[in-house]
């Protein structure tokens, strides 16, 4: 993965493109007040912990940290960072694109995890994805692992939500155009639920997903090429087609009603900077 000096860190380490990106999002979102997302300031004294990278020197508690060999800092009762994890489709199906000036969707779904990972990291918190090799920390680091991990493709024509790492009473963020089989989703959304996990669905589409501008001959496949179906008349099948989609978005947005989760729609035909912003505050709890 070829990395770069963004323009606008000029003194920053090379980072991959999709970093780059992601922060570049982050610093134009105007997030206003946001409460705990300050380390360092706070009402109760909770416990010490090992100093991590990111954390910053005046958090350090230089009386505790004297006694041993570590830098520790103090943790206030409402400070203690929870996981956020993240759930970033892969799969063949988000490599659509429905024209070229179009971002892919997963591309696209990367890039607003990783921007709100950029946020929550500034304000202290732990991020990591539900694949085992990435679990929750802070820091730098922590954000080029993710984005490493973010440009590799999926064989499967369509993901599932991995939750067998997700901490308890945790939060979580799934993003995907979640047009498989909805099975997995709700057993994942089960689980989570039983673990105390909250978080938010961000389901991203295509306009031509939306629209389905097809009249005539068509023939429909999928990314991956495992399915295949053609038709001499695709505009039959708008109304029906349409009317599937809508119930598939009302099922998820219920599902995520029940569960305490919030649903968002995002097109990638839109700026992505205000799905990042309601992810954001989805996980904050002001939505």
């Amino acid at each position: 993965m070829t990395a770069l000096r963004p323009r606008a860190e000029a003194l920053a380490e090379p980072l991959p493109p999709l970093l780059a990106r992601a922060r570049h999002l982050a610093a134009g979102v105007v997030l206003g007040e946001h409460g705990r997302r300050r380390p360092g300031l706070g009402d109760a004294f909770w416990q010490f912990r090992p100093a991590q990278p990111g954390d910053p020197a005046r958090a350090i508690d230089w009386r505790r940290s004297a006694r041993s060999d570590q830098h520790f800092v103090q943790e206030k009762e409402w400070q203690a960072a929870q996981a956020v994890m993240f759930w970033v489709d892969r799969a063949a199906s988000m490599r659509f694109a429905s024209a070229k000036g179009l971002e892919p969707k997963a591309d696209r779904a990367a890039l607003i995890a990783l921007a709100t990972a950029v946020l929550l990291v500034q304000g202290g918190e732990r991020v990591g994805l539900t694949e085992a090799a990435t679990p929750p920390a802070r820091g730098a680091l922590q954000l080029e692992r993710i984005a490493s991990a973010l440009t590799a493709p999926s064989p499967q024509d369509y993901g599932a939500p991995d939750t067998a790492t997700l901490p308890r009473q945790s939060r979580a963020v799934f993003l995907s155009d979640f047009l498989g089989p909805l099975e997995p989703v709700e057993a994942a959304l089960a689980t989570a639920a039983d673990r105390g996990v909250t978080g938010a669905l961000c389901q991203l589409l295509d306009p031509a997903e939306e629209a389905f501008p097809y009249a005539g001959r068509t023939l429909f496949h999928s990314v991956g090429g495992s399915l295949e179906f053609e038709t001499r008349q695709a505009d039959d099948l708008k109304a029906r087609y349409l009317a599937r989609l809508a119930e598939r978005k009302a099922h998820l947005a219920e599902l995520a009603r029940r569960t305490g989760w919030q649903y968002h729609l995002h097109h990638s035909a839109d700026a992505p900077a205000a799905a990042l912003l309601w992810l954001y505050r989805a996980l904050e709890g002001r939505i």
